[in-house]
């Protein structure tokens, strides 16, 4: 019983905790945000755009050398277009809150 009140206690602290982070980043500029986004989404158009030129480019005439750096290229912007595009993601703390209060409601 002690431990479970413990559980509960620590639950809450944890999700209060959280909150306040959460509140904390809520809070940025949004002008901040909508100039990163256009930034983003440019430099996404780039990319693409590099990539399109890339994959219309006659590959046959280039040397081993060329091809392999061309291959590299394509890699680094692959990674970079990931890193941009963002998504939701869930911290190991997050996860485990979740975990708890589904336990603790079922």
């Amino acid at each position: 019983m002690v431990f479970h009140k413990f559980l509960k206690t620590s639950v809450l602290c944890m999700v209060l905790v959280t909150s306040i982070n959460a509140y904390a980043t809520h809070s940025i500029d949004s002008t901040k945000t909508e100039v990163t986004s256009i930034e983003k989404t440019i430099k996404t158009n780039q990319l693409l755009a590099r990539l399109q030129a890339i994959k219309e480019m006659p590959k046959t005439n280039l040397t081993r050398g060329e091809r392999k750096s061309l291959r590299t290229e394509i890699k680094d912007i692959k990674k970079e277009m990931k890193l941009n595009n963002g998504g939701v993601y869930l911290s190991v703390g997050a996860i485990i809150i979740i975990i708890l209060l589904l336990i603790l409601i079922l």
